[in-house]
C-alpha cells in the first residue's frame, strides 16, 4: 500500500494538474500562433524528456528497460503526444483554446464508447445519461456560429476529434499493456520517441523550423512553461497523485482544466465565452460526471495494476 503523502506536497500536485494543464491550452495558442505546431510539439517534448532523462540520471535512476516497454512507451508516446498532442496543438491555429479544451473535456464519452466498442463492456444506466448530456453539450457548445465561423474552424473540430480518438485509443491500451514501473523512465521515453516522431513529421510536410532566438518574447516564455511545467512538472504530479489519493479525486481535473482554460482563453486573448457556452459546459461536465463515476473504476484498476502500483489510498 503506498505511503500517505504530506498534504502540502498533494496540495501542490492538484495545483499542477488544476491550474497547469487547464493552461497549457492558452500556452499553445500563443505559441502556435507564431511556431509551426509539429515543431512546436517536437521541441517541447523533446527537450523536456531529454531534461527529465537528465534527472534520472541525478537521481540514480537506472534508464535500461526492456525492448517490450520501449515498444510500449513508442506507441504510447505516438497516441498520446506524436497524434494527440500534436494535432491538438495544430487545431488551436484554428480555433479558441477554451473552446477546444471544453471539446477535449467529452473524451471520457469516447473512452466508454470505445470501451463499449473494443471490450464488450456493458454501458450502466448512469454512464448512458452521461453519454446522452455529453452529446447535448457538445451539439450546444459547437453549434454557435460566433464560434465555428472562422475560417477552417470546421477543420479544427475534426482534428479535435482525431486528437480525442487518439487520446482515448491511448489511455484503453496503456491500461493492458506493460510499461517501465519507474513513471519518470516511462515518460521520458514517450516524450523523446514523440518529439523524434513530431520532428520527422514537421520535415516531412515542410515545416520552416526557426532557432529560439527569433522567436518573440512571449512565444519564448511560453515554450519554457511547456515545458518546465506543462510537461515535467504536472506530468509527473498527475502520475504521483494516481500513486498516492483515489482516481476519483484524480478525476476532478477532468472538470477543472476545461474551466481554467476557458477562463484564460477570455481574460489574456479576450475569446468569446457565450452564455450558451456556459450552458454547455455544465452539461457536458455533468455527463462527464456521470461516465467517471462508473469507467475510471475499470480503467484505473486495470492502469494501476498492470504497472503493479496496487491499491490508492487517499
Amino acid at each position: 500500500m503506498a505511503k500517505s503523502a504530506p498534504t502540502p506536497l498533494i496540495l501542490l500536485a492538484f495545483f499542477s494538474i488544476y491550474v497547469i494543464w487547464g493552461s497549457t491550452y492558452l500556452l499553445n495558442k500563443v505559441a502556435v500562433a507564431e511556431l509551426p505546431p509539429f515543431m512546436l510539439a517536437s521541441v517541447r517534448f523533446t527537450v523536456a524528456g531529454l531534461l527529465i532523462f537528465i534527472l534520472c540520471k541525478i537521481l540514480g535512476i537506472s534508464l535500461k528497460i526492456s525492448w517490450v516497454h520501449y515498444k510500449n512507451t513508442l506507441i504510447a508516446g505516438f497516441l498520446f503526444l506524436t497524434l494527440g498532442n500534436g494535432i491538438m496543438v495544430w487545431a488551436l491555429k484554428y480555433v479558441d483554446s477554451g473552446f477546444a479544451a471544453l471539446v477535449i473535456a467529452a473524451q471520457p464519452l469516447i473512452i466508454l464508447i470505445m470501451m463499449r466498442v473494443l471490450e464488450g463492456k456493458k454501458i450502466e444506466a448512469m454512464s448512458v445519461l452521461g453519454v446522452i448530456l455529453g452529446v447535448l453539450g457538445i451539439y450546444l457548445l459547437v453549434s454557435q456560429d460566433q464560434l465555428v465561423a472562422g475560417e477552417h474552424a470546421g477543420l479544427g473540430l475534426l482534428m479535435i476529434f482525431i486528437c480525442m480518438l487518439s487520446w482515448s485509443y491511448g489511455s484503453l491500451f496503456v491500461a493492458r499493456v506493460p510499461l517501465p514501473a519507474n513513471y519518470f523512465v516511462n515518460t521520458a521515453y514517450q516524450m523523446v520517441s514523440a518529439g523524434v516522431l513530431l520532428m520527422v513529421s514537421s520535415l516531412a510536410i515542410g515545416e520552416h523550423w526557426t532557432l529560439p532566438s527569433s522567436w518573440s518574447g512571449a512565444v519564448q516564455v511560453s515554450m519554457i512553461l511547456l515545458i518546465l511545467f506543462g510537461s515535467i512538472v504536472a506530468f509527473t504530479s498527475f502520475n504521483y497523485l494516481l500513486k498516492r489519493v483515489s482516481p476519483e479525486k484524480v478525476a476532478t481535473s477532468t472538470y477543472v482544466n476545461p474551466v481554467v482554460a476557458l477562463l484564460l482563453g477570455w481574460y489574456i486573448l479576450d475569446e468569446l465565452i457565450t452564455l450558451r457556452s456556459v450552458i454547455a459546459a455544465v452539461v457536458l461536465l455533468t455527463g462527464v460526471y456521470f461516465i467517471n463515476s462508473n469507467k475510471k473504476k475499470i480503467l484505473f484498476s486495470r492502469f494501476r495494476g498492470r504497472l503493479g502500483w496496487g491499491k490508492m489510498t487517499d
